[in-house]
């Protein structure tokens, strides 16, 4: 089977997770700048959601690119990726309204970790169904970037029963290294297509 059924619904998933996110926002209590104060950190953790939502819905679009074929295990994959995903707006919620306090910063982060994981797995999903020498495969390379990504995030929930605003500030770091869509795929299209 091809990835265009996989990828457009994993493009709807993401799409509605977005907008559960921008419903939960909640409106501010006047009508001036001032009434926005108190709404920051709720923003705030939105706009990183968004970000990350985005980062995902980039990166899979890029790794699909370069699958030639989808089977069962690629699918559940997937659809352990698209779990994870849908926590993302009750994590944000949660994060927005506690925004100092730890478990609500540790489960943000359980939730990018996890997520995190279950993109490395469709990835190795990927790679092992269409062979080590998979296109995929040669554009990720050792996917080093991955891997700091998880330790990062580990950091972030250990450091969330410490300083919550650390954990935040890790995360957010992470966020800004992914912002940019992974140059490995596009870098190794870009190669593949020159005569």
């Amino acid at each position: 089977m091809t990835t265009s059924r996989m990828e457009a619904f994993s493009d709807g998933v993401i799409a509605i997770l977005i907008t559960i996110m921008v419903l939960e926002l909640s409106l501010p209590a006047g009508a001036g700048w001032a009434a926005l104060r108190p709404d920051v950190p709720e923003l705030l953790t939105y706009v990183l959601s968004f970000i990350y939502l985005g980062i995902y819905w980039n990166n899979h679009h890029h790794m699909l690119h370069l699958t030639t074929r989808v089977t069962g295990v690629i699918l559940w994959a997937n659809l352990l990726l698209l779990f994870w995903l849908s926590l993302v707006p009750f994590s944000t919620h949660w994060l927005a309204n506690q925004p100092t306090a730890s478990v609500p910063t540790a489960c943000y982060g359980i939730v990018l970790i996890c997520a995190a994981f279950a993109y490395t797995l469709l990835q190795a999903a990927i790679v092992r169904d269409q062979g080590s020498g998979s296109r995929l495969r040669r554009a990720v390379g050792h996917d080093r970037k991955g891997k700091l990504s998880l330790a990062c995030y580990a950091a972030g929930i250990a450091l969330a029963f410490v300083r919550p605003w650390l954990s935040d500030v890790l995360f957010a770091c992470v966020a800004i290294v992914w912002l940019v869509p992974d140059r490995r795929i596009e870098t190794f299209v870009t190669h593949e297509e020159v005569p």
